[in-house]
């Protein structure tokens, strides 16, 4: 699928998303302010985020596959885990959930009927969770949650073997992202390795194991970091994007056309039920 201008909720006068096709996905990038190491920058989690769903919502469009709409990113949210390093800019869990469910609810009032938010921080994840049930059930909104690249906390494949699955903030993936995206906002010269091979000695507790745990940046070392971004590529990174745009392409035509087998007992968006 090639690349195609992109509607722009934010550039469309009134009548225009009031004409917006009923299955139209409008899509909420979810970033984040937050240190990520010495050797990247405060807005990797956003870069990822918004251009990862940029770049997928232009080749839906381009393809005539499904209506789409792209909102503008939402920079600020749940980054309380980084709190300790200086850089990092968070919304308490409450304030990001009325946030969610105040463009939820806006967007309902506006006649759209499907939300697809593109997390690019981990962080969100949970409350993101809970924000489509919320939005689901106030709303009539068919909702999806869909990430940059799944965290590995929540079963995502590990971006390098060599960081035996514990690569999970500023490592040889999200180093590699921003190698390719924003290269000269990278600073390799600063990278170093900090794996916490420790947590290798749990069978039952970890990242992606059967047993999550509760965890702050500073638990592993004062550099920030959890994993080797001293591996990543530009070349890795390359390959990591296109992956996630073709994954986010996808989910975007699936999110058009979904439906539940209550869809024919009422259970429909706002737009559907007028």
């Amino acid at each position: 699928m090639g690349a195609a201008r992109v509607p722009r909720f934010a550039d469309l006068t009134w009548r225009e998303i009031e004409a917006l096709p009923a299955d139209t996905v409008a899509v909420l990038p979810l970033g984040a302010v937050e240190q990520h190491g010495p050797h990247l920058p405060v807005s990797t989690d956003l870069v990822t985020a918004t251009e990862a769903a940029t770049a997928a919502a232009g080749a839906v469009a381009a393809s005539g596959a499904a209506s789409v709409v792209l909102l503008e990113p939402l920079a600020y949210t749940k980054s309380d885990e980084h709190a300790g390093f200086p850089g990092t800019i968070w919304l308490s869990w409450d304030t990001l959930m009325r946030v969610l469910i105040d463009v939820g609810r806006s967007l309902a009032a506006s006649g759209i009927t499907r939300l697809l938010f593109v997390n690019g921080h981990g962080g969100n994840s949970a409350l993101g969770q809970v924000a489509n049930r919320e939005l689901r059930r106030r709303f009539g909104l068919r909702t999806f949650f869909a990430h940059v690249a799944t965290p590995r906390d929540q079963g995502g494949v590990p971006a390098s073997g060599a960081e035996h699955g514990l690569g999970v903030h500023g490592g040889h993936g999200e180093t590699s992202l921003m190698l390719h995206l924003r290269p000269g906002l990278v600073r390799m010269d600063l990278a170093e390795r900090r794996v916490p091979e420790d947590l290798l000695a749990y069978e039952q507790i970890g990242f992606g194991r059967a047993t999550s745990f509760g965890w702050l940046s500073s638990d592993f070392g004062p550099e920030g970091h959890i994993g080797d971004p001293t591996t990543a590529t530009a070349e890795a990174g390359k390959e990591l994007f296109e992956h996630a745009v073709e994954q986010l392409a996808r989910t975007l035509v699936e999110a058009s056309r979904f439906t539940t087998p209550a869809d024919g007992a009422g259970a429909l968006g706002a737009r559907d039920r007028a």
